[in-house]
């Protein structure tokens, strides 16, 4: 459990340090929400990545590390 914290923690710095806001889904309920990670544009507030709460956490962390 605290390994999936940790590893969301880091997703969601991985985000800011890019300018952005990573939103995790808190329910799954298709076809609005997969249940996980929504990546969004601090200032213009247009979603960057995971458009459909639909990339995990590791995915966000691997996006901003190119």
């Amino acid at each position: 459990m605290s390994t999936d914290h940790s590893l969301e923690q880091r997703a969601r710095r991985a985000a800011r340090r890019a300018g952005c806001i990573a939103y995790k889904s808190r329910r799954y309920d298709p076809p609005n929400s997969y249940g996980e990670f929504m990546v969004v544009d601090a200032v213009g507030g247009f979603p960057v990545l995971g458009w459909r709460f639909d990339v995990s956490a590791q995915e966000v962390i691997e996006y901003f590390r190119r």
